[in-house]
């Protein structure tokens, strides 16, 4: 087989051309270069391994304690010894003083270094006199029994009465009825009321009408109740003299008068009542009960209910009324009835007369009809065939 010479040319008569050597050696890693011989050779590292296994493991010697020095360390309060989980030691003098026992009170293991009162430049607190105490948390002193008997009961008296102590129920107001803003539903609501009355021939009226031949002025007197009856209070009468104000400017409540086929005239709330709000006051003529046994009148309500049976006094509104005639009463004896009661009617002192007052006793819904119970507290209405 014939080799190719790079020394050889198939051209002899050619001059021969420079060519560059390539050497075909295998090239090797880098080697680093070489130190001087002055330098020192690089330490190596032993692992943790071989130092561990030629180190010689260092015990660190503790002082010994002897657990029975402390044995008989007693508290210098109450010298016992006991409750030793309690017992905190006086880095300075080593006396030993139980946790409750010292004053003030230490309520838990005090972290770091604890030293006792006599050690300590800290002042020890000093005990307060039952009499600096009682003044400190204004503590009136007891009265003893011997004086108490000598003090008049108008003195027992104005000391509860001034008894810081003392706390009394809030007492809840009345509030004053809003009526609608617009002017031309005001006027729809009265004139279904006036329809109302029209059909029934009655006459408005806002206040109690006396008349010749029934009862008097002067029986009406708040002072005749059996048992008292309540006072009308500033606050509240101010509030019925507001309503009765707003009415004689047209101002009325949101409420409707309706015809049911079977309840007859009912109202409905034209809009939202608030509870405590101030409905009506029931008006009519005013007479005795004693009159009125026969009286064919559905509505009649009791305004005086006096020890003597002849003195009870009646409101009639069956010729003087007004919406507060036509509100419909619950059945008492069902528990669907007493569900739908929403009102009640109460009867107050008012300058020394009996009023009667509707009030709402809970929140009212528009839409929703006005029932109320018409008996008091006597329960001697019949209203066992209500619907």
């Amino acid at each position: 087989m014939a080799t190719w010479n790079a020394s050889s040319s198939s051209h002899p008569a050619a001059s021969p051309s420079p060519r560059r050597l390539i050497s075909y050696r295998r090239r090797t890693k880098a080697t680093p270069p070489k130190r001087p011989s002055s330098e020192s050779p690089p330490r190596k590292m032993r692992s943790i391994v071989d130092i561990m296994a030629k180190s010689t493991p260092v015990v660190f010697e503790q002082e010994e304690q002897d657990d029975d020095s402390y044995g008989d360390v007693t508290c210098e309060k109450c010298d016992s010894g006991d409750r030793d989980d309690e017992l905190l030691l006086c880095d300075k003098c080593d006396k030993g003083f139980h946790m409750k026992c010292l004053r003030p009170i230490v309520v838990r293991v005090p972290v770091g270094p604890w030293v006792c009162v006599d050690c300590s430049d800290q002042r020890p607190v000093r005990s307060l006199s039952q009499k600096k105490i009682m003044h400190f948390f204004r503590i009136e002193k007891q009265i003893d029994p011997t004086e108490k008997s000598q003090l008049s009961q108008e003195t027992r008296k104005q000391r509860r009465r001034s008894c810081s102590l003392t706390v009394k129920k809030r007492r809840r107001k009345l509030l004053p009825m809003v009526p609608s803003e617009d002017p031309e539903q005001r006027l729809a609501q009265m004139g279904t009321l006036a329809s109302a009355l029209t059909a029934l021939g009655i006459k408005y009226s806002d206040d109690l009408t006396y008349v010749p031949g029934m009862a008097p002025r002067s029986a009406n007197r708040s002072k005749l109740e059996k048992g008292g009856m309540q006072v009308l209070s500033k606050e509240d009468l101010e509030t019925l003299e507001l309503c009765r104000a707003m009415y004689r400017r047209g101002e009325c409540p949101p409420l409707v008068v309706v015809f049911d086929p079977l309840e007859g005239y009912t109202v409905e709330a034209d809009g939202p009542i608030k509870d405590l709000t101030f409905i009506a006051e029931y008006t009519g003529d005013v007479d005795y009960l004693k009159n009125r046994e026969n009286d064919d009148c559905d509505s009649i309500m009791t305004l005086l209910l006096s020890e003597d049976p002849s003195k009870t006094l009646v409101i009639c509104p069956d010729k003087y009324g007004n919406i507060s005639r036509f509100i419909s009463g619950i059945n008492n004896h069902n528990r669907f009835g007493k569900k739908k009661q929403n009102c009640k009617c109460v009867r107050y002192s008012v300058n020394g007369e009996c009023r009667v007052l509707l009030v709402a006793t809970r929140d009212i819904a528009k839409g929703e009809r006005l029932y109320y119970d018409y008996n008091g507290y006597e329960h001697e209405y019949p209203t066992h065939l209500f619907l």
